[in-house]
């Protein structure tokens, strides 16, 4: 079997292969499209930390940052132009991937993680960017946190897809899966058409082994355990998501033209070297599911990965494995909570280091 065909066999499957990952030099080399083209990729996520990264370490900025400074805009003015030109050109590339399949070729760009507390800031914020980018394949990110909840409402209510960042819990889930379901609600409720609008809900994933793990030595519990609270816990997400896109109020919906908010898992990338390079992938295949992957751990899967058991066989195992996780002493609200702060926390981080980065550049470009 080649690579491409284990990818297409995951497609096929219905799992979307999305590349957790931007930047120019990605786009400008050729690289993104050999992507889509040999490795299945049909979608794009980023995220401050990979814009950081992409900036900070290339030249193809120059021209654009030395035009800004002449201009004298402001570091957020620049931030924000560079970023949406990227996403701009990124949507532009996929949309053929986009007209084909009618759902994928989407690319994602993030509200700043300094509003992710705030529910109209981010509200506004979604609003400008979709506007700034201007396409229709484009998601905006918006974070799952108890503010970000309404502002996903109203966000889908005026027409804006959105890829709502950030969620590690079951019960969180539901409650984004109600804050899309009531966006639309609430955009057919105003006459508005329901054509077009999609999106996709980030359930993080090999984040949460990093925190149980560390957890179940500090319990001193059975060390069989590590490495399955990631996987249970996104399996449980997927059952939850069919209760919800099974229910008579989706039914309603779905007949006025709704799409379904698919789950997508993040964080795939394993932070343990001791597990498999593909975990996160073999053990989440679904129907209607999105899996964004860094390009170190989509070639891994093209090149070894295998299936492993569907996830609509798993859900007795997996509540099995989250209420022994709880048995051994893990707090998993508490884990829960603590990983949404630290991802808020590490991506206004990097928010951080992207303002200064684009901050000396327009300094020295003057």
């Amino acid at each position: 079997m080649t690579q491409n065909e284990k990818l297409a066999e995951l497609s096929a499957a219905g799992v979307a292969v999305w590349l957790d990952d931007l930047s120019r030099d990605r786009i400008r080399s050729g690289n993104l499209q050999s992507l889509v083209d040999d490795y299945s990729v049909v979608g794009v996520t980023t995220n401050p930390t990979i814009f950081a990264a992409a900036i900070s370490g290339s030249d193809s900025y120059d021209d654009q940052v030395h035009a800004m400074a002449v201009r004298k805009v402001s570091v957020d003015e620049a931030l924000r132009t560079i970023t949406a030109a990227d996403v701009r050109d990124a949507c532009d590339l996929l949309a053929p991937v986009a007209q084909r399949t009618g759902r994928d070729g989407r690319v994602s760009l993030e509200v700043s993680p300094g509003v992710a507390h705030d529910t109209d800031a981010t509200a506004a914020e979604a609003a400008h960017l979709w506007w700034l980018v201007d396409r229709p394949n484009l998601y905006i990110k918006i974070p799952a946190t108890q503010e970000g909840l309404a502002a996903i409402t109203t966000s889908i209510a005026h027409g804006i897809s959105v890829n709502v960042t950030l969620i590690f819990s079951p019960e969180r889930y539901r409650a984004v899966m109600d804050a899309y379901l009531s966006g639309l609600e609430q955009r057919l409720q105003a006459g508005g058409s329901l054509d077009g609008i999609e999106s996709v809900a980030s359930f993080f994933v090999s984040r949460v082994d990093t925190e149980i793990d560390k957890r179940l030595d500090e319990a001193d519990a059975d060390p069989s355990l590590k490495g399955k609270a990631a996987v249970a816990n996104a399996q449980l997400a997927y059952q939850a998501y069919q209760e919800v896109f099974s229910s008579d109020r989706w039914r309603t919906l779905e007949a006025q033209g709704a799409k379904p908010q698919r789950p997508l898992w993040a964080s795939t990338g394993v932070k343990n070297q001791d597990y498999p390079d593909t975990l996160y992938i073999s053990d989440l295949i679904a129907p209607d599911t999105v899996n964004t992957m860094p390009e170190k751990t989509l070639k891994a899967y093209a090149d070894h990965g295998h299936p492993g058991t569907p996830i609509q066989q798993t859900y007795d195992e997996a509540a099995q494995v989250m209420k022994a996780v709880a048995d051994a002493g893990v707090d998993l609200d508490d884990v829960f909570k603590v990983l949404e702060d630290e991802g808020i926390r590490k991506f206004a981080d990097s928010w951080d280091e992207l303002t200064n980065s684009v901050r000396s550049q327009l300094e020295d470009k003057k």
